[in-house]
């Protein structure tokens, strides 16, 4: 399956502090979803980390797919949560999903790392090739 993009980002968990402190519920229900909320909130002392990892890895997959925060795109289009093992995996929706089947995208593999200070995130997309 060859690569169709590759998207990095970096966030300061700090600034995601700051939105919260200054916006509350309306900047959490605008980015995550209640999922997204719920997985974040179990872990208090590393609350804002798991939330900056979580807008890290948004901003890298909109960077695979060209677009950034427009045309009908939302942050909730974009579910990161991690399987039993812990491996973050995210699940699209709405326009996020309907651009990213038009310019073929087959597969994603994120990656998802943070301290207490910064979270970084890494996505690849990955287009259907002749073997699967």
């Amino acid at each position: 399956m060859p690569i169709l993009g590759h998207g990095i980002d970096i966030v300061e968990t700090e600034r995601i502090k700051k939105l919260v402190d200054d916006h509350g519920q309306r900047f959490l229900d605008r980015c995550f979803t209640p999922k997204e909320q719920a997985y974040c909130a179990r872990n208090p002392k590393r609350y804002f980390e798991h939330l900056a990892g979580r807008f890290a890895a948004k901003e890298a997959i909109l960077k695979v797919i060209g677009t950034g925060w427009r045309g009908g795109i939302a942050w909730t289009d974009i579910e990161i949560l991690p399987e039993p093992s812990g491996q973050p995996r995210m699940t699209l929706t709405g326009e996020t999903q309907r651009i990213a089947e038009e310019i073929g995208i087959f597969r994603w593999h994120i990656s998802i790392s943070h301290i207490e200070t910064h979270a970084t995130a890494s996505a690849i997309g990955m287009q259907k090739g002749t073997e699967e």
